[in-house]
């Protein structure tokens, strides 16, 4: 029986990232031999490579940064909804069917196959998350590279996020994850002036 499941995505140079953002590098500081009794790398990369918490500072001027989040909304119970195929945004209506004794963490699988590419993909309604935020949820999660759409610029539900005090995770990979409850760890690195931060994601069976 499965008692893990890893919903990170890869974090190398074909990593995505949003037009403009700084694609992951990665070069050999120090190098093995006889000089030198170890390997150590020196990479580049934008906090919002792979799968990653977004802080408050992304998108509020005065908002906290990745250092300064609670871990709490990180670590705990989650439930995995299916939605695929649900369209450009996620509705209430595409969670009705498993909103009771919902705990504090949701994430959604949008698609048969997560997509870190921004050309096309599902993003969160607002009003989907001012519903989730009603019913005790502090943090979503999304197997897509972002909770607003790729064209957006007024970022609707990342305001929604900063009006309830949500916490999110973006860039999930829940391709083999059935619907259901779990126990999510997710932590975000203490990166004290970041806008986001890498997280290693991981789904564990309840107890």
């Amino acid at each position: 029986m499965r008692h893990i499941w890893d919903i990170s995505p890869a974090v190398d140079e074909h990593a995505a990232v949003f037009p403009g953002d700084t694609a992951y590098a990665q070069h050999r500081h120090f190098t093995l031999g006889p000089d030198c009794p170890v390997n150590v790398h020196a990479i580049t990369l934008s906090p919002h490579t792979g799968a990653h918490a977004d802080a408050p500072l992304h998108y509020a001027a005065d908002g906290a940064a990745a250092g300064a989040l609670a871990l709490e909304p990180y670590l705990g119970p989650c439930r995995v909804i299916h939605c695929i195929g649900c369209g450009p945004l996620i509705q209430p209506e595409h969670l009705h069917q498993a909103l009771a004794n919902l705990p504090a963490r949701v994430l959604v699988r949008t698609r048969e196959h997560a997509t870190q590419a921004w050309d096309s993909f599902s993003a969160y309604a607002p009003a989907t998350l001012a519903l989730l935020a009603g019913l005790g949820v502090r943090l979503v999660g999304i197997d897509t590279p972002s909770v607003d759409p790729g064209s957006s610029t007024a970022l609707p539900a990342h305001h929604q996020l900063l009006e309830h005090d949500m916490r999110v995770l973006e860039n999930l990979v829940l391709d083999d994850v059935p619907a259901g409850d779990y126990e999510l760890i997710a932590l975000p690195l203490k990166l004290m002036h970041a806008d986001a931060s890498p997280v290693r994601a991981i789904l564990r069976a309840l107890r």
